[in-house]
């Protein structure tokens, strides 16, 4: 378990879906730790945030020789692809996730965080209701979305990049805790919810986690 940090140093940062809701709150936090970011996103124009340490680029990630290009001069990666509330099969995630890995092979590029979600994780250990009720409802309605997150996690563990894949449940638009759980090992108990902001702390604190590399962590306030 873990309460959100400050991260170590300063890096060159690169942001996959950067105008999204968690993407924006990661360039914010991003900025606010003296990091330089390129904010990668589909509609740049979106990106309403100005800093002299911020570089904005238009991509769609399923452009390989685009994302490897925007890649360049990055030290460490963070992917907040999403498709949101959509029920349609996507190859967004796992597509998305093999371009990056080949931009950051590219470029020599090590660190990664992305975002998953609780229930792309086994079901055993989960709490009973959770694995008797509320995740085989919702892998009726999202099914295809989190088929395509098992993709992106296995393409995550055959690759060589010290990546870390952030399982959270409900994600909410509230204002930062502050604080958060996370565990590499097991579903967290009482796991119902996590507030977006603190989800964006998570994803750059676990750039410097070495007890998170190369592992999908469940997540929750």
């Amino acid at each position: 378990m873990s309460a959100a940090g400050t991260g170590e140093g300063t890096v060159n940062l690169a942001v996959i879906g950067a105008t999204g809701r968690t993407g924006r709150l990661v360039v914010d936090q991003a900025l606010a730790r003296g990091h330089h970011v390129m904010a990668v996103a589909r509609r740049p124009e979106d990106m309403t945030r100005r800093d002299e340490r911020l570089s904005v680029a238009a991509a769609d990630v399923l452009d390989r020789a685009r994302v490897a290009e925007l890649l360049a001069g990055s030290e460490a990666v963070v992917s907040t692809l999403g498709i949101g509330s959509s029920r349609a099969a996507t190859v967004l995630y796992s597509h998305g996730i093999a371009n990056v890995l080949h931009g950051m092979r590219t470029h020599g590029i090590r660190r990664l965080s992305v975002v998953s979600a609780a229930p792309v994780g086994p079901r055993a250990g989960q709490p009973f209701l959770e694995r008797r009720i509320a995740m085989p409802l919702l892998e009726r309605v999202f099914g295809t979305t989190y088929e395509d997150m098992r993709r992106m996690e296995a393409l995550l563990r055959d690759s060589e990049t010290e990546w870390v894949a952030l399982r959270p449940p409900r994600l909410l638009d509230k204002p930062a805790t502050g604080h958060y759980r996370v565990d590499a090992n097991r579903p967290l108990p009482r796991a119902r919810s996590l507030t977006y902001a603190d989800l964006a702390a998570a994803l750059l604190d676990s750039l410097d986690r070495p007890d998170l590399q190369r592992r999908a962590a469940f997540i929750a306030n």
